[in-house]
């Protein structure tokens, strides 16, 4: 049997009626005019002293003058098609459709997409350009609209919801992140985003500034998980199976750095919810400078089977039970 068709036929069974959403319309269908107007003022104002993400830049990119992230009053987008990558339950038969944004503000060592996330390609697109791609890939089928690293955007990106919603929007927001993020910001997504995909990748500052040059990532990354669980709860679904609303964590599992993993998986149990969906994930491979600079030697190896088993294993003593391999 075909594996998508497989998956579609199965897709429903199982899943704890508490974490079904049915009906269901996208958050942002409820907002008014003046709420929208509102957050359209707030993503100019905070381009002209940027301070969209933690960098903290002061870049005027109402300007094209660009800051940290070498991006200036246009978000860069590498690539967008229907992704069949994705975790089932955001992927389904008829795929993701993801916008991949360049120019990360995280500098992650081992970073496999580090020819996209890391340099300036792709092109420019204004905000009513970005809106009518997410009406393209909305009409493509896609189950819904999926930002990769709008951290650094996140205003051109809350510009382009808005833009679309009159344009005929209709399918759920997903805030694809590293959780490098602004909680100032974040709030300016309160009800245009449905669903937060965060990764959580480091508990140690000192392992955040050596592999991604940004040593208060843990901090900031516990803050804003926080706020997207305030916002949007935990994950739940609709009657098929494909997500609909709340918060999905990535956790990607590194050789060596059991102990990080553990407390990641404890504070998401007693912090946020013993509910949360994580994706532990083990695509780990050395990457980028991981194999070339002698700084990185820790993690230059993929994670052993007996890691990955430890992990599962120190998320489900933390209390977590909801995964997604």
């Amino acid at each position: 049997m075909n594996f998508f068709l497989q998956d579609m036929e199965t897709a429903g069974e199982g899943i704890d009626p508490r974490f079904v959403v049915d009906p269901f319309e996208p958050a942002y269908m409820k907002l008014d005019d003046d709420t929208l107007t509102a957050r359209l003022g707030w993503a100019h104002e905070s381009l002209r002293e940027c301070h969209a993400c933690p960098r903290m830049c002061g870049a005027d990119r109402m300007q094209r003058e660009e800051g940290y992230c070498h991006t200036g009053r246009y978000a860069r987008v590498a690539s967008a098609f229907p992704h069949f990558g994705e975790e089932w339950c955001l992927r389904g038969m008829r795929g993701s459709g993801t916008i991949f944004f360049s120019c990360c503000n995280l500098r992650c060592v081992f970073c496999q997409n580090a020819d996209i996330s890391q340099q300036r390609t792709g092109a420019e697109y204004p905000p009513d350009m970005l809106s009518d791609l997410m009406l393209e890939l909305q009409q493509a089928g896609c189950h819904n609209i999926n930002f990769v690293t709008p951290e650094h955007v996140a205003p051109q990106t809350l510009e382009a919801i808005v833009a679309a919603i009159p344009k005929g929007l209709k399918v759920p927001i997903v805030y694809n992140t590293s959780a490098y993020d602004s909680v100032d910001t974040l709030r300016q997504f309160d009800g245009l985003v449905d669903i937060y995909m965060p990764d959580f990748k480091f508990w140690n500052s000192e392992s955040a500034a050596l592999y991604s040059k940004a040593p208060d990532y843990p901090e900031y990354a516990r803050d804003a998980i926080r706020e997207m669980h305030r916002q949007t709860g935990v994950l739940r679904f609709g009657p098929d199976g494909i997500a609909r609303r709340g918060v999905l964590v990535r956790h990607l599992v590194m050789p060596g750095m059991l102990e990080e993993s553990a407390a990641i998986f404890e504070w998401l149990a007693q912090e946020i919810s013993p509910d949360t969906f994580v994706n532990i994930m083990a695509q780990y491979r050395p990457a980028n400078h991981v194999g070339r600079d002698p700084r990185y030697g820790g993690i230059a190896r993929r994670p052993s089977s007996k890691e990955l088993d430890a992990a599962y294993d120190a998320a489900r003593r933390a209390g977590l039970w909801r995964f997604d391999k």
